[in-house]
């Protein structure tokens, strides 16, 4: 059982540290609303990955490729969008900005959509997270819900500290914040581009 654990920590890690849209993303709200309304969205990952799960394990080893380049068409096209909130925030941003309209459930319900249409997740429980967890299922079902506790408490923890470092930077000063939404927004819209090249080439 230690073996899951310790690859189910391992994976974990590799995928809160690896720059992504979520992690922009979880940024990109701690820099405009602050730790306390972002924290929530660092569960993400446990809202969105059981439909991820169920469908690498039970269809999406069997579907074409084209499934997985539509996916990154749509979230090229979300992230964007994204984006575009992030601007109105910079463009509009001054020290005593608060947010009113966006709920701590709403910051999350955008984190898990980011997450659906993050291709990332469907390709690490397609090639290395569900080949495991299958694995170790049949071996014991124990091993097989360690595996998913590690990884998930791993990867909500990695978030956190994302977010509370981003937090940080927020305490930095008007200038530097805004600096930081700036650059959380363009970094959004190229992770949107990335994501759309991705699934139109398949196309080309």
């Amino acid at each position: 059982m230690i073996e899951y654990i310790i690859l189910g920590i391992t994976f974990a890690f590799a995928a809160a540290i690896q720059p992504g849209p979520l992690q922009t993303y979880l940024i990109s709200q701690t820099l405009l609303k602050g730790w306390r309304k972002t924290l929530p969205a660092a569960a993400a990952p446990i809202f969105s990955d059981g439909p991820i799960i169920l469908l690498v394990i039970f269809i999406l080893s069997n579907l074409p490729k084209i499934f997985l380049n539509i996916l990154q068409i749509a979230g090229g096209f979300f992230l964007p969008y994204l984006a575009y909130n992030s601007y109105k925030s910079w463009k509009n941003f001054t020290t005593e900005e608060k947010d009113k309209t966006t709920t701590k459930n709403q910051t999350l319900l955008k984190a898990v959509t980011v997450n659906l249409l993050n291709p990332n997740p469907y390709l690490g429980w397609s090639l290395v997270m569900g080949p495991l967890l299958l694995k170790g299922w049949n071996q014991n079902p124990i091993y097989g819900i360690a595996l998913l506790t590690s990884f998930y408490v791993t990867i909500t923890a990695g978030l956190v500290i994302t977010i509370l470092l981003a937090s940080a930077a927020r305490k930095m000063g008007a200038g530097t914040n805004k600096v930081l939404i700036a650059i959380s927004a363009m970094a959004l819209t190229l992770f949107g581009l990335y994501s759309l090249y991705k699934g139109f080439s398949f196309f080309l």
